[in-house]
């Protein structure tokens, strides 16, 4: 049975219960699903305003980091995996750095030194980032391979192609090289900050559905979701890729 991927110890933690809380992860994750959440863009608007703008504008591309990270379900969802079964502030800040890391780096010198990977292509990765993370928390590679991966490095590498993600579609939108460096700096800290915002919200909820009657079995269905949630990234993106 795929609920006995759980570790044991993790069940002598609750009991059953838990809906209202799980439909919340699990709506969350098919949202995936709309056209707009799936492509991993920048929105049409902010496409429009980043390519007018010239010179040093870092409030404007602070919020529009901020505004990308809330509204990046793939990110989203990537760090929901990640913090997952993480209960301490220490190993969650930890993690959630590793991941900045890797994002943060990417992005800046991706755009700098005009590193661009084919969307389709990083954005089928991102999908299966959320695949290898839901996996992970299912204790799969455990079971398939007897090996537990190392989760730090997977987190760090993951967010490396998170950021690639990001610094295609900035390069594609050919933005003014005018200020570029600070604007690029301001966008990153908008990142950072709307990443703390999300992982704030889904600390939140997490917190209250732990407490709750029956989350483990409503946190395997869960990451199901998320996992499926996933597949369909990757398919979408593959599919443009091929298609387009």
């Amino acid at each position: 049975m795929w609920s006995n991927l759980f570790d044991g110890r993790l069940r002598a933690r609750v009991g059953a219960g838990g809906h209202r809380l799980f439909w919340i992860f699990l709506t969350f994750g098919l949202l995936g699903m709309s056209a707009d959440v799936l492509a991993h863009a920048v929105a049409e608007g902010d496409k429009g305003y980043i390519q007018e703008i010239t010179g040093v504008n870092l409030v404007a591309f602070m919020y529009l980091g901020a505004k990308h990270m809330v509204t990046g379900y793939d990110h989203l969802l990537f760090l929901l995996g990640v913090i997952f079964f993480l209960y301490r502030m220490q190993h969650i800040a930890i993690y959630v750095s590793l991941f900045a890391v890797g994002h943060s780096l990417t992005m800046l010198l991706g755009v700098y030194f005009n590193i661009g990977i084919n969307s389709y292509i990083i954005d089928a990765i991102i999908g299966l980032s959320v695949v290898y993370k839901a996996l992970d928390n299912l204790g799969a590679y455990q079971r398939w391979f007897g090996f537990q991966p190392n989760t730090k490095a997977a987190t760090l590498i993951f967010g490396l192609f998170h950021g690639f993600g990001l610094s295609s579609k900035i390069i594609e939108y050919d933005i003014s090289p005018d200020g570029l460096v600070p604007n690029l700096l301001a966008f990153n800290v908008g990142v950072e900050i709307g990443q703390l915002i999300a992982l704030a919200m889904i600390l939140i909820v997490m917190s209250f559905w732990r407490k709750t009657d029956g989350f483990l079995r409503h946190a395997y269905t869960a990451n199901v979701a998320m996992m499926g949630a996933g597949f369909l990234l990757i398919g979408y993106q593959l599919t443009g890729y091929f298609i387009a």
